[in-house]
């Protein structure tokens, strides 16, 4: 698509304001997450130009048929209430279109209230089946940018960041006419955040220190401070994240990704452990998303509790030792994500009444 010259712009520009009714402009709101609905019938055809990650795209009047390239910008769109009719996951769970997405997409499936056309994976969407749902708006992830040009000669393309939940909501918002909602929905998020930091106060004053780690079944362990929403959402609660001693020759290792086994009792300062486990080594297209979770965690679980190094550690001595698939909250940093991340936490970490 190309960018109109800066007098189409300025031409645009007056003719949005005066219409008053171009993306990002009056939307409708929603009681919850949980509720989508379809976007309404567009009433104009007017448009508005969205910055996005390669660029600037025009999009006009009220997207229809809007394709998903990922479960990141799935979860945006899920948020503002709108429902795709495409959709390509990051892994190859399912197989064939999906006609019961509660049960064929992890997490946001229940949120998904029509079948959707399967256009292959993020990473290598099928543009064949792209072209024959008729899309007039695709969003993609960073991870698409070869194919930008491409898509675009389909649809209208926003190409966003993965790693940049607020900025993909509010250009996906721009693009449907929710701008308004996405307001909404991230102070809602941070009204949630801001409540669960005083529910866990009590915890965080006895039990402060946390560490993260990241392992998809042991032999291979990452420090997981910087991992996104699954170690900065622990951190706005009030936890404080365990890590080496500068000078130590483990954070040098640590820097660098991988950490030993052996290293850990280095780092038994910690109250307690939160293990993110992923099993995507042995993705593979299931029946059912009920057990998914626990699928991502059946090689780190069995292998964490029969260690003898991992059990010497005092957080492992005194029960304090949480296991989360890491999906959950890197697959799915946005509010959706955020709303369930602290479900599991308190779930987990927190005594039952």
């Amino acid at each position: 698509m190309s960018v109109p010259s800066a007098i189409q712009l300025l031409l645009l520009g007056v003719l949005t304001t005066l219409m008053g009714a171009a993306c990002g402009g009056a939307d409708s709101n929603l009681d919850s997450l949980s509720q989508p609905t379809a976007p309404s019938a567009a009433g104009s055809e007017d448009c508005c130009i969205v910055q996005h990650a390669v660029g600037e795209t025009e999009v006009c009047g009220q997207p229809q048929r809007i394709v998903v390239l990922g479960p990141y910008v799935l979860e945006p769109l899920l948020a503002l209430g709108i429902q795709p009719v495409a959709y390509a996951d990051h892994f190859e769970f399912h197989r064939g279109d999906y006609n019961n997405p509660g049960q064929q997409i992890p997490y946001l499936g229940r949120l998904i209230t029509q079948p959707l056309v399967n256009v292959g994976t993020s990473l290598n969407p099928s543009l064949e089946a792209i072209l024959g749902v008729q899309p007039d708006l695709i969003l993609a992830l960073d991870s698409n940018t070869e194919q930008y040009d491409t898509l675009s000669d389909i649809a209208p393309t926003l190409v966003l960041n993965w790693d940049e939940p607020e900025q993909n909501l509010r250009a996906i918002a721009q693009a449907v006419n929710r701008s308004e909602q996405a307001e909404q929905t991230l102070r809602k998020t941070e009204q949630q955040i801001a409540a669960a930091r005083e529910t866990f106060a009590p915890l965080v004053e006895t039990h402060p220190q946390m560490l993260m780690l990241l392992s998809p079944e042991l032999s291979t362990i990452y420090l997981g401070n910087q991992t996104g929403l699954c170690s900065s959402l622990v951190e706005a609660l009030g936890f404080e994240l365990v890590s080496f001693p500068e000078s130590s020759s483990a954070a040098v290792d640590a820097l660098q990704g991988v950490i030993s086994l052996e290293t850990l009792p280095q780092l038994n300062e910690a109250d307690s452990i939160i293990l993110l486990g992923t099993n995507a080594s042995q993705i593979q297209p299931l029946d059912t998303m009920d057990e998914f979770g626990e699928h991502q965690l059946s090689n780190l679980r069995p292998a964490w509790e029969t260690n003898a190094i991992a059990q010497s550690l005092d957080a492992s001595k005194a029960g304090r030792v949480y296991f989360i698939p890491y999906y959950l909250c890197r697959g799915l940093p946005g509010p959706i994500g955020t709303e369930l991340y602290l479900e599991e936490l308190k779930q987990q970490l927190l005594p039952s009444d």
